[in-house]
C-alpha cells in the first residue's frame, strides 16, 4: 500500500488507543491520558461546536507544517527553537481552517489570549480576566488540545497511525552520534550488512534511502514526521537494517522518539553547534541521550570510542541503562573491545591488525585490508565492524563473527565527500566534509604521512554560525598543512570577507606567508590546482557531498568534486 492510499483512510485517537494497548513503550498510556484530557476539555467547553472530544474525531494524517495540511489532517504545533509567538499564532489560525483538530505543545488558549492583550493588536478586544482565556480558543474553527509533553510520544504516535492502516515489519535501527564520522560509519554499516546478506538503508547528511539510490536530505536528522515516514517506507521496501545519523539537534528536540534503535554508536565530540548548545557539556549531554533506554527502549548495545575525552558520559549513560557496552580504540595500550594494534597506511588504503577482547573470549589479531584513506577512518571502520558483530548474534561467538567480516571489508567504498579522491595524472586531490577544527586536523594529519611534497588545505567557514570557531579552523589548517587557501564556504547572509577576516585573527607573519586568501571558492580551487606540484596533496575541505553554495538565502549549484574535476581537466592534469 502506498503512502497516498494511507492518506485516504481515517482513524480516531480512540482507535489508536484501542490498537496499542499491548505496546511496551507506553504509547497507549500516553494516548489514554491525552484522550482523557480531550474529553475533559470538551465537557468544559461552552461552545457546542467544540463539545466533541478530540478522541473521537476521524482524521487522516499528522502534519507538522501548516502549509502541508489537507482537509481532516491533524496539525501538531511545536515550539519554535527561536520563540516567536506571532508565528505560532499564525500557524495555529491557518491550520484551524482545515485541520480535523490541533495538538499543541504551546498552550493555545494562552497563545491566543496573548494576542488579544498585545498592544500591537488593536482590532481584537483585550482580555483581562484569566477565566476568559477560553474565549478566543472556542472561536477557532477546530478543536485545539494542549499537550505539553507531545514530543515524548509524537514519533510513536505517528508510527502507530502508519501501522494502523497496514502493519509492516520495521527495520532494525542502528544510530550513530558524534561530531565527526557519523556519515561514514552509517554508510559502512549499511555496506557491510548488505555484503553479509542483509537488506540495508541509510538516513543522514549524505542522503536517505537504499545504497546507490540516496535522495538528498535538508537536515542530518529530519523532523519526527519525516523520520517516521521514512522508517515506515523502508519497512514497506523490506529493508532489514537502517543505519542513521543522530544529530545533537535531533536528539535534543526528540525528533528520533519512537525509533527502534537497537545499537547506538558514539564517535567523538569537538567544537561544533555552539550557536545552538550553550557549551560543550550541554552538547555532550544531548549526544548521551542516544544511550538512555528511557528514550530508546529497544537498545541492546552501545559502541563507544574510548579515545575521545567525552566518552565517559556516554559510558555512564549506557551502563546505567544496562546495555552491552563495547568500546573501540586506536591505542594498542588500551583495554578496548576492538583495538587496531597496528596500522600501515598507503594511498590505496590501510592494513590493520585488529585485536578483539570480549572478556572471556579473546582472539589472535585479525588482519584487515581497508580501501579507506586516513587514520580516523580506521576508527570509523572499527565502529562499523562492532555494529555488524552485534547484529550478527545468530552466527555464534563474537570473535568468530569479527573474523567472518574481514573479507567483506576489502569491498567497502568511502562515503561521497569523505576523503574522496578525485582522479588526476599527477598530484593527489581530495574532497572532504571536514568543517570543524578537529575534523580538519585529523584529515591533514592522516594525509601528511603520505605526502612527499607539500600538503595544501583549501577551506572556509559557514556564515550565520558559531563565529568563535573561525580562527580555530584557520589555525587547524595552518598547523596541519604547508600551504593554506582561505575561501568562502556557505556564507549564507554574511559577507564572505567578514568571515575571512574573523578567520585571520591571531595569525602570525609566518602563517600569512603560507596563506592565500580568495573569497570566490571556484577561484580558490583553481589557484590550488595551478600552484600545487606533482608530489603535492590538495584537500578541498568543508563542503564534501554538498552540491550547492548558499549565498544570501539562495542555493547555487556548486559541487567541490565536480568543480575540482573540471579544473584538473582544464589544467591538463587528468
Amino acid at each position: 500500500m502506498t503512502m497516498s492510499s494511507l492518506d485516504s483512510a481515517t482513524v480516531t485517537l480512540q482507535q489508536l488507543v484501542d490498537t496499542n494497548k499491548s505496546q511496551q513503550h507506553k504509547l497507549a498510556e500516553q494516548l489514554t491520558a491525552m484522550v482523557a484530557t480531550s474529553i475533559q476539555k470538551a465537557s468544559n467547553q461552552a461552545d457546542s461546536g467544540q463539545a466533541q472530544s478530540i478522541a473521537h474525531i476521524p482524521f487522516q494524517q499528522f502534519r507538522l507544517d501548516s502549509r502541508q495540511l489537507e482537509a481532516n489532517d491533524v496539525f501538531v504545533l511545536l515550539k519554535s527553537q527561536t520563540a516567536n509567538p506571532q508565528k505560532s499564532r499564525d500557524y495555529l489560525r491557518q491550520a484551524a481552517e482545515q485541520a480535523a483538530f490541533t495538538l499543541s505543545e504551546i498552550d493555545p488558549s494562552v497563545l491566543l489570549s496573548e494576542a488579544n492583550n498585545s498592544s500591537s493588536t488593536s482590532s481584537e478586544p483585550k482580555i483581562d480576566n484569566i477565566a476568559d482565556t477560553q474565549q478566543p480558543l472556542a472561536a477557532l474553527p477546530c478543536s485545539a488540545l494542549y499537550v505539553p509533553n507531545i514530543r515524548d510520544f509524537l514519533g510513536s504516535l505517528i508510527q502507530a497511525r502508519l501501522q494502523y492502516q497496514q502493519s509492516v515489519t520495521l527495520p532494525t535501527v542502528v544510530a550513530v552520534t558524534g561530531t565527526n564520522g557519523k556519515t561514514t560509519i552509517s554508510q559502512l554499516v549499511a555496506q557491510l550488512t548488505q555484503l553479509m546478506g542483509q537488506s540495508s538503508a541509510v538516513m543522514g547528511t549524505a542522503g536517505n534511502g537504499r545504497l546507490g539510490a540516496l535522495v538528498q536530505a535538508s537536515h542530518t536528522t529530519g523532523d519526527a514526521l519525516a523520520v517516521q515516514q521514512f522508517l515506515y517506507q523502508m519497512g514497506t521496501e523490506h529493508a532489514e537494517i537502517l543505519a542513521l545519523e543522530a544529530s545533537s539537534h535531533g536528539l535534543d528536540q526528540q525528533r528520533l522518539q519512537g525509533m527502534p534503535v537497537t545499537v547506538a554508536i558514539y564517535t567523538n565530540l569537538s567544537r561544533d553547534h555552539l550557536d545552538y548548545h550553550a557549551d560543550m557539556a550541554e552538547y555532550a549531554a544531548a549526544k548521551a541521550k542516544l544511550f538512555d533506554k528511557a528514550h530508546f527502549p529497544d537498545l541492546t548495545h552501545a559502541i563507544i570510542n574510548i579515545d575521545d575525552e567525552h566518552a565517559k558520559i556516554m559510558l555512564d549513560t549506557a551502563n546505567a541503562s544496562d546495555l552491552t557496552v563495547w568500546t573501540y580504540s586506536l591505542d594498542s595500550s588500551k583495554a578496548a573491545t576492538f583495538v587496531a594494534v597496528d596500522i600501515t597506511p598507503s594511498l590505496q588504503g590501510v592494513k590493520i591488525n585488529l585485536r578483539t577482547d570480549f572478556g572471556d573470549e579473546k582472539t589472535d589479531n585479525i588482519e584487515i585490508v581497508s580501501p579507506l584513506l586516513g587514520r580516523f577512518n580506521v576508527a570509523n571502520l572499527l565502529a562499523a565492524i562492532a555494529v555488524v558483530v552485534a547484529l550478527d548474534a545468530k552466527s555464534g561467538a563474537n570473535a568468530k563473527r569479527a573474523e567472518r567480516i574481514a573479507p567483506a571489508i576489502t569491498q567497502l567504498q568511502g562515503a561521497v565527500g569523505r576523503m574522496q579522491r578525485v582522479p588526476s595524472n599527477d598530484g593527489c586531490f581530495i574532497v572532504d566534509y571536514a568543517h570543524t577544527p578537529d575534523a580538519l586536523s585529523q584529515v591533514l594529519a592522516s594525509l601528511k604521512t603520505h605526502c612527499k611534497g607539500q600538503l595544501w588545505a583549501v577551506f572556509g567557514c559557514g556564515g550565520d554560525r558559531d563565529a568563535g570557531k573561525r580562527p580555530l579552523m584557520a589555525q587547524a589548517g595552518l598547523a596541519g598543512a604547508d600551504r593554506v587557501v582561505l575561501t568562502a564556504d556557505n556564507p549564507r547572509t554574511e559577507d564572505p570577507n567578514v568571515i575571512l577576516q574573523d578567520m585571520q585573527a591571531g595569525m602570525t607573519t609566518e602563517q600569512y606567508q603560507r596563506t592565500h586568501i580568495e573569497p570566490a571558492r571556484q577561484t580558490a580551487i583553481e589557484y590550488a590546482v595551478s600552484h600545487s606540484g606533482s608530489d603535492d596533496i590538495v584537500v578541498i575541505a568543508g563542503k564534501g557531498h554538498e552540491t550547492y553554495q548558499e549565498i544570501n538565502n539562495v542555493r547555487y549549484d556548486f559541487d567541490d568534486s565536480v568543480v575540482l574535476q573540471q579544473t584538473l581537466n582544464q589544467a591538463g592534469r587528468v
